[in-house]
């Protein structure tokens, strides 16, 4: 890809703004250097890697904090004999943490579902002697602990007792001579890496000592009294005992990087790519860009695109679409001056560049292009005075040079092609030129105001012409496109907008009418019928997308709803079953409440139920059919053709059917023998149990199947009156409601609700 033409489509000032979300210095240099693939296998697996990211990052917190740059750490180590100082392995320390950080947030990345995403985690290693060996030597602060080695602690501790001697004979000795007035300050310093005392200038006599320096004022003298110098010379012995002791340290930590050397620099490079591609997830968040797909014969459709730059300068930029239909490759756009017809060729060509870049595009999720490796771009006033080129002659020269390597897989973008020289020698040599890019299967972007291309594009197989359009009101350009037609240039508009004289604008009104006739008022028109068109489609995608969400709501409740309704039902259905395996209900009261579930079911829709409805005929007896209401398959045990209906057996329950509630049954029909209804629960049960005046067993057997019907019901609270009497109905109720699976908790009611003689049931879950 030529400089000259990232440099034209303003590719650059795109990866500007993309390197400002990166955290490192190292980032922001990746991010710059980010440039359009070729290889299609390369470009699917950018794309897939940041679709991964940015799905990833809109389900989970992944923030990256700033690292250091030490690609120059890795450099200077190829050198056997060079060892690392403190801010080197400080680099490498803080570096290493910020991938352990990421690594912790990044988690288990699932691998199925992020495999680019997880691969790119594996690289994120941390060495375990480096790891371990910097975080036990190095502190925080940046200076190596004392704890690095045990001849560095000792001798630190050395120079931490010389200190205090120093501190404590100072003290003891201006405190019994009360000498104290003399010192500018109470505490000692150091100066030539020894300890001295600030005095006052005027009494530097009173002692005994050496004079090291003076502050600049002259006001004060740095002074060493004689009683220090022995402890300051023991001091500068320990001093070059811990400058060696460091660097043996700093030698051995060298030579821990030095041996995971190649681990460490693949976590700083993925490091860095996880930087570059949280930036590229920042860049999508704020231009509300998306991946689009690229394929050698997808379609040119970018729908609702706008110019990256545009979106960063401005609030509110208006969408356009750049679209072409199946066979075509050429787009002309055509229309007044400061329509937007630039602006459109640029946003084809830079969100080309950047698709191909695997960089998100500020344009509509679905969005497909081509597969480009070559992007060629003539736009703007080529002319060059040192090389005696004209704009017409740098234009052909440029196009000339490029013209071989143009084919089936390039992008042309033509601003004003052929302007310069004779209209119709420069209309006549733009058409050529765009038969000669159809000749080679090219893909092609051009602007022009010659009214002989513009013909072209309206009658040119494998062309489509589209017109920039302007309000009919204000003459205001709407930056919107109307295809499948052509636009006036607006010359004397824009002139008079920018203050031509109104004599000399009614002269060359005169002049255009007598050589263009009535074709102005056409293109008038034209425009008008565009702009309405535009206001519609605005109107209709605003219904459809208000009309999608309330359906997309509506649907979401229904499914919640059906969910509901199959799960109450599948368990009251499986409920009668377990009951009448276990012997609690009958085989009559089974069929019975079975029929009564059945019937409350709704019936399912016939739509395309009717076409495939049975008939009498086709069905025998020992056959296998599917019962729809429930999904289980079931055996034929009786067929009535008079009422045109089928006894099945399902699971050892017997019932009658009609046609429309049974299929062919198919082995993948099944659902294991669960019962699943498709319908509303059954009629609401009492909430209030009377057993009053009944006997023990009599009320035994009512409380049970009204238990029963309860769960169907589908309730979660039920209410015993048992009266309080002896105390002899209470016992039965509770003893069988202690022996009830259908029941969670009971109790007895509360004053208010009856005392005693009441026993409120909760209901199992």
């Amino acid at each position: 890809m030529d400089s000259r033409t990232l440099q034209l489509l303003e590719y650059p000032k795109v990866l500007q703004h993309l390197s400002h979300f990166a955290v490192s210095e190292a980032g922001r240099d990746a991010c710059l250097s980010l440039l359009p693939e070729t290889d299609p296998l390369r470009i699917a697996e950018r794309s897939a890697l940041v679709r991964e990211a940015i799905h990833f990052c809109a389900c989970k917190d992944v923030r990256l904090s700033a690292f250091p740059d030490v690609a120059g750490v890795f450099a200077y180590l190829k050198n056997p004999l060079a060892f690392l100082d403190v801010d080197g392995l400080i680099g490498l320390w803080e570096m290493l943490k910020v991938a352990a950080s990421l690594v912790e947030r990044l988690g288990a990345a699932n691998a199925d579902r992020y495999p680019g995403l997880a691969a790119l985690a594996a690289g994120l290693t941390l060495p375990p002697k480096t790891w371990s060996g910097l975080s036990r030597c190095l502190a925080p602060d940046g200076t190596i602990r004392d704890e690095a080695s045990p001849e560095l602690y000792s001798v630190r501790q050395e120079i931490r007792r010389v200190h205090q001697m120093c501190t404590r004979k100072v003290q003891d000795f201006f405190q019994n001579k009360d000498l104290q007035f003399i010192l500018q300050d109470e505490f000692l310093t150091i100066s030539s890496d020894r300890y001295v005392l600030a005095l006052k200038n005027n009494f530097k006599g009173r002692l005994k000592g050496i004079v090291h320096d003076y502050s600049q004022t002259g006001e004060t003298c740095y002074f060493e009294p004689l009683f220090l110098v022995e402890l300051n010379n023991d001091l500068q012995e320990y001093k070059q005992e811990e400058r060696a002791e460091e660097q043996k340290v700093l030698r051995f930590l060298s030579e821990l990087v030095r041996t995971e050397q190649a681990a460490i620099e693949r976590t700083f490079d993925e490091l860095i790519r996880f930087d570059q591609l949280l930036a590229i997830c920042h860049f999508a968040r704020h231009t509300d860009g998306h991946v689009v797909d690229i394929a050698p014969d997808a379609p040119l459709a970018l729908a609702q695109a706008r110019h990256p730059l545009l979106v960063f300068g401005q609030d509110n930029v208006v969408p356009v679409d750049l679209e072409l239909q199946e066979g075509q490759r050429v787009l002309i756009i055509t229309g007044g001056n400061a329509g937007g017809k630039t602006v459109c060729l640029k946003t084809l060509g830079l969100l080309g560049l950047m698709a191909h870049a695997g960089l998100p595009v500020t344009a509509a999720e679905g969005s497909t292009l081509p597969l480009w490796n070559n992007f060629v771009v003539s736009m703007g006033d080529e002319q060059s005075i040192e090389q005696s080129l004209s704009t017409f002659t740098a234009q052909i020269r440029h196009f000339s040079e490029v013209w071989p390597r143009i084919d089936e897989r390039t992008l042309v973008i033509l601003d004003e092609f052929g302007v310069g020289t004779d209209p119709s020698q420069g209309a006549a040599l733009a058409q050529a030129v765009v038969d000669g890019l159809l000749d080679r299967g090219a893909w092609v972007g051009a602007a022009t105001h010659f009214p002989a291309l513009k013909a072209y594009g309206l009658s040119k197989d494998g062309v489509r012409a589209a017109s920039v359009i302007f309000s009919p009101d204000t003459r205001k350009p709407l930056f919107k496109l109307g295809y499948d037609q052509v636009g006036a240039s607006r010359a004397l508009d824009v002139a008079r907008e920018q203050g031509l004289p109104e004599s000399i604008l009614a002269r060359a009104q005169d002049y255009l009418y007598l050589d263009a006739g009535d074709a102005e008022e056409i293109f008038e028109r034209l425009n008008r019928l565009a702009a309405a068109k535009e206001e519609e489609l605005d109107k209709a995608r605003a219904r459809t997308r208000e009309l999608e969400l309330k359906f997309a709501r509506k649907m979401e409740k229904l499914d919640q709803e059906r969910s509901r309704m199959q799960k109450e039902l599948r368990e009251a259905s499986q409920e009668i079953m377990r009951q009448w395996r276990e012997g609690r209900l009958g085989r009559k009261e089974a069929l019975k409440e079975v029929a009564r579930l059945r019937d409350s079911v709704a019936q399912t829709p016939q739509t395309d139920e009717t076409a495939d409805k049975l008939s009498i005929q086709a069905i025998a007896q020992g056959q296998v059919l599917l019962y729809l209401p429930w999904n289980k398959t079931g055996l034929v045990r009786e067929i009535d053709g008079k009422k045109e209906r089928v006894r099945l057996d399902v699971g050892g329950v017997s019932l009658w059917v009609g046609l429309s509630d049974v299929r062919i049954s198919a082995k993948d029909n099944s659902d294991g023998g669960k019962v699943v209804l498709r319908s509303a629960p059954a009629p609401v049960t009492p909430l209030r149990l009377d057993l009053r005046g009944m006997r023990t067993d009599e009320a035994e057997s009512e409380l049970s199947r009204f238990l029963d019907k309860a769960l169907l019901a589908g309730r979660t609270e039920v209410e015993i009156i048992h009266g309080m009497g002896t105390g002899a109905m209470r016992r039965v109720v509770h003893e069988h409601l202690k022996r009830s699976r259908a029941v969670g908790d009971f109790r007895l009611g509360n004053a208010d609700e009856g005392g005693d003689g009441v026993t409120k049931v909760a209901l199992a879950d």
